[in-house]
């Protein structure tokens, strides 16, 4: 297995690093859209944060990687299991799928598995894309070049957690509940408003344009090309010691208390700023939530929703023609009205 760059020695790019940390803390924030330059880190932050997750328990033999433990969303394959019986598990890497843009539908959902309907007479289900995401990290580079068709299927299964595949004498249906990372460029064309609303959290990237920051880049990636072991050998203790705070938050965030004055204020920003429906209150709460969880705070205030506000935000809001701000200055400003300079 190659060695990933690990997460902790990624120079800069905080607003990406929180909001990979939060979807990591807490999966139900509906994924994480970055958008910024090409070679800013994108593509190396989500595989970092993939391999900094502690292994996952799953059903020995499931082709879904089901969580043993659970009750309600096991397969067709894990379900007469566990009727009998507790489940042999073990423990596995958390999946990170690419999604590539040429892929086709088969691939993605699954389809008939041809080779034992040639060799056998079966009809077996191969699975797919989504199937092998389940309970990990779905990621699409240049999302915003995604094909209409494959948007459309993503959206149903994002809604659901389920996908099902009803094609060729088959009838299918598994989980598929994932955290969807996005990464492209703003130049090369906008995401559809549908999957754009389905992110919990959309984050900027930008070249760094101070030279310290820039050597400091360049210097850590040479020596990790130059040796990888030895550069993720050196991150060891940095990676573990940010491991055990994600499995920290994981565990304190049911207990964090959200007050009716946060909700309160929570609903203000987002009335002041127009926001469309109700989801982006949903991820602000959330994402707030989770911060406080990864900081060690009882209680969700305003410090947490300055954080957050940003990357849950500003890609749910409408067009204003009389405002040619951009959306980050209309969320910062709307954080400056409600809770203070």
């Amino acid at each position: 297995m190659a060695t990933v760059f690990p997460f902790s020695a990624i120079v800069g790019q905080d607003e990406m690093k929180l909001a990979l940390l939060i979807a990591a803390v807490d999966p139900t924030i509906g994924g994480v859209l970055v958008f910024g330059d090409r070679g800013t880190g994108k593509s190396t932050a989500v595989r970092a944060m993939a391999a900094l997750l502690p292994r996952m328990r799953a059903v020995v033999h499931c082709p879904y990687g089901c969580e043993p433990e659970s009750v309600a969303g096991l397969c067709g394959v894990c379900q007469p299991t566990r009727k009998s019986e507790a489940p042999k598990s073990r423990l596995v890497p958390v999946p990170v799928v690419d999604l590539p843009l040429g892929a086709t539908e088969d691939r993605v959902v699954g389809a008939l598995d041809l080779e034992r309907a040639l060799t056998r007479g079966e009809k077996a289900f191969e699975p797919g894309l989504l199937a092998r995401a389940h309970r990990g990290f779905l990621y699409i580079d240049e999302v915003n070049l995604l094909e209409d068709h494959l948007v459309d299927l993503l959206l149903d299964v994002a809604a659901s957690g389920e996908n099902v595949v009803e094609r060729e004498g088959l009838s299918v249906r598994h989980p598929a509940r994932f955290v969807l990372i996005g990464s492209g460029n703003p130049e090369e064309g906008e995401l559809r408003p549908q999957l754009l609303d389905r992110f919990g959290m959309s984050v900027e990237v930008k070249t760094p344009e101070d030279i310290a920051t820039r050597i400091e880049v360049v210097r850590r990636r040479d020596a990790f090309e130059g040796d990888p072991e030895g550069f993720a050998e050196a991150w060891k203790k940095e990676e573990q010691k940010l491991r055990r705070r994600i499995v920290a938050a994981r565990k304190r965030l049911p207990a964090v208390a959200v007050p009716d004055s946060a909700m309160e204020r929570a609903a203000q920003l987002c009335i002041g700023l127009g926001t469309d429906g109700l989801r982006g209150e949903l991820t602000l709460v959330r994402a707030a939530r989770a911060v406080a969880a990864i900081d060690n705070h009882k209680e969700v205030g305003d410090a947490h929703f300055r954080r957050v506000a940003p990357s849950a935000l500003r890609h749910r809001l409408r067009r204003n023609p009389l405002d040619d701000a951009g959306s980050t200055v209309r969320v910062e400003r709307g954080i400056a009205e409600v809770f203070g300079p």
